[in-house]
């Protein structure tokens, strides 16, 4: 049994910016300020851990931040739910093909590692057409400002559904960015980069994945052999 975990944006889908609209409109309700959230680059990151560099400048600790993540999650969400209608989301290339085949495949646990909260992504998957529910286990950017924390959360609760000790060579963590890597590196898990996000090839490259692959079309006979 091989435990898979997919970032969303970038490496499932690609949402056409309702995520940043649905953060102005949260921040604004919550925080009062946007800070520089339009040139924030938020590949990579967690929604705890943007918010931290945003209003750092505006007196906010990372640990004021955790105590309203609750609070600022279902504001966003509810703000994102209701301008869902003027946006799209879409699978990026074989996204939709490989979960469907690891679903039917009976040797994979598939889940998510995303900086996403937990009640946006299920509002993004939604939109794009996947179902939450295939995807039993995962961590969320409500959980922790650093993504590798998200890495740990994620293989505990895969032990916990499976009942046994996993080691890291039995996790796949696929992502788009450099930080996706690098938090497959902390549970010394198999790495898989894609080429569908915001990161820049050569990039990818440097961060010496276990895998690059220009989509996720050839995942099966490349990763799973």
């Amino acid at each position: 049994m091989k435990v898979v975990l997919f970032d969303i944006d970038g490496t499932l889908l690609v949402s056409h910016g309702i995520g940043r609209e649905a953060k102005r409109r949260a921040m604004l309700e919550c925080f009062g300020t946007t800070g520089d959230l339009d040139n924030h680059v938020f590949g990579g990151k967690t929604d705890w851990g943007i918010l931290a560099d945003l209003l750092a400048p505006h007196g906010y600790a990372k640990s004021d931040i955790g105590r309203a993540m609750g609070t600022y999650e279902a504001v966003m969400a509810r703000h994102m739910r209701e301008i869902s209608p003027a946006y799209t989301a879409a699978p990026v290339p074989h996204a939709m093909e490989l979960v469907h085949t690891l679903r039917e495949r009976g040797d994979a646990l598939i889940g998510l590692v995303t900086g996403n909260t937990s009640q946006t992504a299920i509002i993004k998957l939604e939109m794009a057409g996947f179902d939450p529910g295939w995807f039993p286990i995962g961590a969320f950017g409500n959980e922790s400002p650093d993504r590798a924390d998200l890495t740990r959360l994620a293989r505990q609760r895969a032990n916990d559904q499976l009942g046994r000790t996993l080691n890291g060579r039995e996790i796949i963590v696929i992502g788009d960015t450099p930080a996706d890597i690098q938090a497959a590196r902390a549970i010394e898990s198999i790495a898989v980069a894609v080429c569908t996000g915001y990161a820049e090839r050569d990039s990818l490259i440097d961060s010496e994945p276990d895998f690059l692959l220009a989509d996720l079309g050839r995942f099966v006979d490349r990763v799973l052999v």
